[in-house]
């Protein structure tokens, strides 16, 4: 899984995407799910590294830390210094990619229900936040606005389309990561069964 969280954050970075994602806010959108899609590779990848996945990280509180990195960054003032400056830049970059990480560990630690709770508060946050951008009635990020033009897209459209890969390929992580609880639960309850059955098994030779 590390290399599938290498290869996601290459993409991110390295790819023709980072230099369309300076124009285009839709890209950017693209790239900040790569993002949080890398975390949960890694996360996964961290299952095998020892203490760290020994961290207890409540769900609760990661959970807000990813909302409030994400909420934050895209207010357009923070978002548009950002774009301006190397320093918040990065700082953007390292912080939606960190509280992700911390949330996708935080889901794997946790029981069934707070997992669940988890993801369903991931999913909804993005919605919100993909429908508030695929419905402003004007665009709000001056960068994205003036640039867009020139790959054939209005401010407003560009602006639109990014909200719908929020809204709607946002959900792709989150429902990744419910399939694998999903399965999780299913193999925790197969096993749970066979210990039962081997356990009758004896019982029933003892009684022979």
């Amino acid at each position: 899984m590390a290399a599938v969280g290498v290869s996601l954050l290459t993409l991110a970075f390295v790819s023709p995407l980072c230099a369309a994602s300076v124009a285009l806010f839709s890209a950017r959108s693209i790239h900040h799910l790569l993002l949080i899609a890398a975390a949960l590779a890694f996360a996964l990848a961290a299952r095998s590294s020892g203490p760290l996945f020994r961290v207890h990280l409540p769900v609760s509180l990661t959970t807000l830390a990813m909302t409030a990195a994400l909420w934050a960054w895209h207010v357009p003032a923070l978002y548009n210094a950002a774009l301006a400056n190397m320093a918040l830049y990065w700082g953007m970059q390292i912080t939606i990619f960190a509280t992700s990480f911390a949330f996708w560990l935080a889901i794997q630690r946790a029981g069934v229900m707070g997992a669940v709770g988890g993801l369903l508060g991931g999913m909804v946050q993005m919605g919100c936040l993909g429908a508030l951008l695929t419905f402003a009635s004007q665009p709000l990020y001056v960068t994205h606005a003036l640039s867009a033009p020139s790959w054939g897209l209005t401010g407003l459209a560009d602006q639109q389309l990014a909200g719908l890969v929020m809204w709607v390929g946002g959900m792709a992580p989150f429902a990744i990561g419910g399939l694998w609880i999903a399965r999780r639960a299913w193999r925790r309850q197969n096993a749970t069964g066979n210990s039962t059955n081997s356990i009758n098994v004896l019982r029933e030779l003892q009684a022979k």
